[in-house]
Order: structure tokens, then sequence, then C-alpha cells
């Protein structure tokens, strides 16, 4: 991508998002369960010699649950575009874990090397306007075998026709929010976006509330070459 097309996309983020202090979001409750589920999943094969699987969050926000998977055991570093989050999760996570001021869109191999077990990123692929741009900055952090972690908002055909039939339409699509969700995914158009840059064995999760309206959904998904 050349400059002129990177620093369009870069200019049209927001970057701050409204950090101020270390604690976990609401979403955290239903959110990390299920993708600590699959991060374990994805990782057991690729543990050896007894080393911790490494994981790299791509848009940690303030380090919630990069702290998480550190108490957990893994090995963690991340990046995060809101400065004051990076700010805060440098102070909460301490000097042994790598936090840097990058947005996914950037050449994150080249700052923090390849073949990590693991990436996760947790409800940020709607707020992007090239998620291209950012699988394929994913797929150069992970070793083949790799495991990309994604959630975002969940999209099926019940939960579409409750919210329309609801009316809370306007309240779900955040259009007044500045930096709010801009891609609207479904299972398929991930899976596809994701097959599309050499991901396979896919797996998917729901979190949040009951089958069929879920909030959000985790999907896995292996990198083969």
């Amino acid at each position: 991508m050349d400059n002129a097309v990177h620093n369009t996309i870069e200019g049209t983020a927001a970057a701050e998002y409204g950090w101020v202090d270390a604690q976990p979001e609401g979403s955290h409750r239903y959110l990390d369960p299920v993708v600590i589920d699959a991060l374990d999943e994805a990782t057991r094969k690729r543990k050896s010699g007894g080393r911790p699987a490494r994981v790299f969050d791509a848009g940690c926000g303030n380090g919630a649950l990069l702290r998480t998977l550190q108490n957990r055991g893994y090995g963690v570093s991340g990046c995060e575009q809101s400065r004051a989050g990076v700010e805060i999760a440098r102070r909460s996570l301490g000097s042994a874990v790598r936090v840097e001021a990058m947005s996914v869109y950037e050449d994150l191999a080249a700052a923090f090397g390849g073949d990590w077990d693991a990436v996760v990123s947790t409800e940020v692929i709607e707020h992007l306007y090239a998620p291209r741009l950012f699988v394929a900055r994913a797929q150069a952090l992970l070793g083949v075998g790799g495991a990309l972690v994604l959630s975002t908002p969940y999209h099926g055909y019940l939960k579409n026709v409750v919210l329309a039939l609801s009316g809370t339409l306007d309240r779900h699509f955040t259009a007044l929010w500045d930096g709010g969700h801009i891609k609207f995914w479904s299972y398929a158009t991930l899976t596809a976006l994701l097959r599309e840059a050499g991901f396979s064995d896919f797996r998917f999760r729901g979190a949040g509330r009951v089958p069929g309206l879920w909030k959000s959904m985790v999907v896995t998904a292996i990198r083969t070459a």
C-alpha cells in the first residue's frame, strides 16, 4: 500500500477511545472466557519444551486482556493506537510486557518479529476501513500453524430480524459514535476474508446472551501458508 493510501486510512481513524484506567470493560465478562478457551485450544499443539505460548494482542486497548493472559502464563505483547491506552497498559503490565503505540495497519512483524503462536484481536475489525490490510499484518506475525482469534459483534439472520422488529437498529449501528462500527460482519463474510488471506480450519464460538442472539462471535483461523 502506498503512503498516500495509508495516510488516508490513518487520517479517518479516531485516535483516542477514552481510556481512563486499567479496569476491564463490561464486554470482557462475556468475551474473555470465550477468547481464552479459543486461545488455549489453538496454542496447545504449538507449546514445546515447556515454553509459554506467545500471544500478540492487536488493538489491546488498556491492556486488560493482556493482563489476564499474562496471569494465565502466556508470553504477551501488544499494540494500541490510543496513546492513553498504551500508557495505562504499560503502567498496569510493567516493563516485562512490551506495548507499542502502533496502528494495526502498520508493519507489526517488523516491530515485534514473527512466529507468534497466536494473534488475538477483540472488537477491532468492525472499526477498520481496510480489514484486508489488518489481516495481512496479523498473518505476518504468525508462524505457519499459528492462530488468529478475532471477536466482532455477531450478525446472523435471527438477530438481524430481532433488531429490525425491536426498533433498535439505530442504537446498534452506532452512526453517531466517532470512530464507531463501520463494518458489520457475519460468519460467512469474516471467514471469506480470512480464507482469502490463506487461513483455514475455522472455528466459530458465540459470546454473550443466548445462541442465535449472541452479542459477539469469536472466530479462530489457522495460518496454513
